[in-house]
C-alpha cells in the first residue's frame, strides 16, 4: 500500500546505541524510586508501622508514587524485551522505533508529569522529590532520549513502517514463543471471521452474544485453557491466557470477557474447593456445559468487600440467601453464581464472609430468573454489551451446603483474593485487545480519508496519534505478559497484575480517544465501530478494582 506520510531513513529515527541508550536510564530510576519510597514513608509511617489512615490522607502522594513505580517497571520490561529480541535477531526498526518512542516519552512524562487520568497529572515533587533528587535521573542517556526518542519524524517512520505492511498483526514483534503466535493466528481468524462482522450490531441492538458462538469458544477450548487437564482442561499457561483475550477482545469485549467468568470461578474453585468440588465443576466449566457468574457486589459497597451485607442463614442441608447484589455480568443466561454471603451474623468485615456455588437455572427473555428466592432486573449500559448487567434480589433463595467453596466457612474473603492475580492479568489482556481495536479502526480510517488532496494519516498530528498508540499498546502488552510469567512460575504477583491492569485501563481509554478524534465527527455516530470502541474502553478503568483502588494497593504493597 503507498504511503503518504514523509519518507524518512532508518539513520535519521533510530538513534545509535539505542539499548545501551535505554538501559543506562533504568538504575537512576530504580534509585528515585528508591527515593520516592523514603519520602512517601516518612509520611505515612505511624508508630513504627505503615498507617492506612495516613496513606489515605496522602493520598495523591501515595497514587503518584504506585503510577511511578508502574512506569518504571514499564519501562525495565521494555528493555527486558528488547534485549531478547536482539538476541534471537528479531529487533527489527519497527521495534527499536517504538522502544526508542517508548523511553523517550515515558522518561518525559517522569520528568515532566505522569497523567493519573485526564485531569491529574503527577509531578515529583508531590510524592517529596526534591531538585536535587530529580538531577540524578538526568544523565546523559536520560537527556538524549527526551529530546530525540520521540520525535515527530520517529512517529512518522514508525506510521510508515506500520502503513507499509513491514510490522505484523500486532504492530511489532511481542516477544512470545511460536507456538503462543500460533494460538494468537487461530484465535485472531475466529475472531475476524466469526466475530467482527456482527460485533457492532450485537452492540447496537443490545443484544445477548449468540449461543452459536460460545459453542464454538468451547470447541476453541476458551473455558478451559488454564483448567489443569486432570479436570478437562487443557492445562496452559496463563500467557496463552492472555494471547486468547487479548484477540477475543480485539474482536469485541463482550466476547473476551465471556471467558473471564470461566476464569475466575475455576480459580476460585482450583484454590479453595475441595477436590470434590473441583471433579465434579471444573470439566464443566472447561466444556462450556455451565456458564459461570460471580456475584459479590453489592449496592452500597462497591470495592468495600468486607462491608457485604447479603446472608446465608444455613438449616440443615441447605443456605438461605438473603440481600442485594449489583453489576452481575451474564447473570441470566448461566447455570451457577460464585456468590459470596455473610455467613457469620456477628461479623462485621471479611472475616465472616463466605464463598457459594450457587446454583440457578438458565433463564430467557421473558424469565431471565425463574428459580425461585431471586429476581433481577437489567442495568442498562453504555457498552460492556453482549452479556447484560442485572441487579439481582434473593429472598431465601436456597443453596446446597455441599456447595459451600471448600466446605468451610469464613474463608470467602481469601478466597475471592487468591482469584485477583489472574483476573486483573485477563482484565489488563482485554484492555490491550480493545486499544488494538481502536488502532485498528483508526489507523484504517486515516488511511481511507481524503482531506486536503491526502490522506489523514499524512497529517503529522494524526500519525502521531496512531504512532503513540501502538507504542504504548506494546508497552502494556509487555508489562501484563511480565505478570503472566511471574504468575506461571508460582510467584506472587498481586503488584505486577496491577501495574498491568492500571496501565492497560489507561492505554485502553486513550486508543479509544483518539481513534474517535482522528474520526472527526463521524466517529461520534452510533454506525460507526469507534463509538462502540470508546464505550466499551471506558469501563476498564472501573472494574476488576477501579483505577484509584489499583493504586492504593500498589501503594500499600510497595510500602509494606
Amino acid at each position: 500500500m503507498p504511503r503518504d506520510t514523509e519518507e524518512v531513513t532508518m539513520s535519521d529515527t533510530v538513534l545509535p546505541n539505542l539499548l545501551e541508550l535505554t538501559g543506562g536510564t533504568l538504575a537512576p530510576l530504580r534509585a528515585l524510586l528508591d527515593r520516592a519510597r523514603d519520602c512517601l514513608t516518612r509520611i505515612t509511617m505511624h508508630e513504627g508501622r505503615i498507617s492506612s489512615a495516613l496513606i489515605e490522607e496522602n493520598q495523591t502522594a501515595a497514587h503518584g508514587f504506585a503510577w511511578l513505580a508502574t512506569y518504571v517497571q514499564s519501562l525495565e520490561q521494555m528493555q527486558h524485551w528488547a534485549e531478547g529480541l536482539t538476541a534471537e535477531g528479531r529487533f527489527g526498526e519497527i521495534e527499536q522505533l517504538i522502544h526508542q518512542i517508548a523511553f523517550g516519552e515515558y522518561l518525559a512524562q517522569i520528568r515532566g508529569g505522569i497523567p493519573m487520568s485526564q485531569g491529574e497529572i503527577l509531578r515529583l515533587q508531590d510524592i517529596g522529590i526534591t531538585p536535587e533528587d530529580q538531577s540524578r535521573i538526568e544523565t546523559s542517556e536520560f537527556t538524549r532520549l527526551t529530546r530525540e526518542g520521540n520525535s515527530q519524524a520517529a512517529r512518522m517512520r514508525l506510521v510508515g513502517l506500520m502503513q507499509d505492511g513491514q510490522a505484523n498483526a500486532t504492530y511489532g514483534a511481542t516477544g512470545l514463543d511460536e507456538e503462543l503466535e500460533m494460538i494468537r493466528e487461530q484465535f485472531r481468524r475466529f475472531a475476524a471471521d466469526k466475530v467482527e462482522p456482527d460485533a457492532h450490531d450485537w452492540h447496537l441492538k443490545d443484544e445477548l452474544i449468540p449461543l452459536p458462538i460460545i459453542e464454538e469458544m468451547a470447541e476453541l477450548g476458551v473455558f478451559g485453557l488454564t483448567i489443569p487437564e486432570e479436570y478437562g482442561g487443557f492445562g496452559l499457561s496463563k500467557a496463552s491466557m492472555c494471547v486468547v483475550s487479548e484477540e477475543l477482545s480485539r474482536g469485541y469485549i463482550g466476547v473476551g470477557s465471556l471467558g473471564t467468568r470461566s476464569e475466575i470461578a475455576a480459580e476460585l474453585i482450583l484454590c479453595g474447593g475441595t477436590e470434590a468440588q473441583k471433579q465434579h465443576w471444573l470439566p464443566k466449566i472447561a466444556s462450556a456445559e455451565i456458564l459461570p457468574t460471580a456475584v459479590f457486589t453489592e449496592p452500597n459497597t462497591g470495592s468495600d468487600l468486607g462491608a457485604l451485607r447479603t446472608r446465608a442463614v444455613r438449616d440443615g442441608d441447605t443456605y438461605a440467601v438473603t440481600g442485594n447484589k449489583t453489576w452481575i455480568t451474564h447473570a441470566a443466561r448461566t447455570h451457577v453464581m460464585t456468590l459470596l454471603a455473610r455467613t457469620d451474623p456477628d461479623s462485621t468485615d471479611y472475616r465472616g464472609l463466605s464463598m457459594f456455588l450457587a446454583e440457578k437455572t438458565p433463564g430467557t427473555d421473558d424469565n431471565p430468573f425463574p428459580d425461585p428466592g431471586i429476581s433481577g432486573g437489567e442495568i442498562e449500559v453504555l457498552g460492556y454489551r453482549g452479556m447484560k448487567e442485572y441487579e439481582l434480589g434473593f429472598d431465601g433463595f436456597s443453596v446446597r451446603a455441599g456447595n459451600l467453596l471448600g466446605g468451610e466457612e469464613g474463608k470467602g474473603f481469601k478466597q475471592l483474593m487468591e482469584t485477583f492475580e489472574s483476573a486483573r492479568i485477563q482484565t489488563a489482556a482485554r484492555a490491550i485487545g480493545v486499544a488494538q481495536s481502536a488502532l485498528d479502526v483508526g489507523m484504517q480510517y486515516a488511511i481511507d480519508r481524503k482531506q486536503f488532496g491526502k490522506s489523514l494519516i499524512a497529517f503529522p498530528r494524526v500519525a502521531g496519534k496512531l504512532a503513540m498508540m501502538a507504542v504504548e499498546i506494546m508497552i502494556a502488552r509487555q508489562l501484563t505478559y511480565y505478570s503472566a510469567r511471574e504468575k506461571d512460575a508460582g510467584r506472587r504477583c498481586d503488584l505486577e497484575a496491577g501495574m498491568a491492569k492500571l496501565l492497560g485501563a489507561r492505554v485502553a481509554w486513550a486508543a479509544a480517544d483518539n481513534a474517535l478524534q482522528i474520526h472527526g465527527g463521524n466517529g461520534f455516530a452510533l454506525e460507526y465501530k469507534v463509538s462502540r470502541i470508546l464505550c466499551d474502553a471506558r469501563i476498564l478503568n472501573i472494574f476488576e478494582g477501579a483505577a484509584e483502588i489499583q493504586a492504593q494497593v500498589i501503594a500499600r504493597r510497595l510500602l509494606g
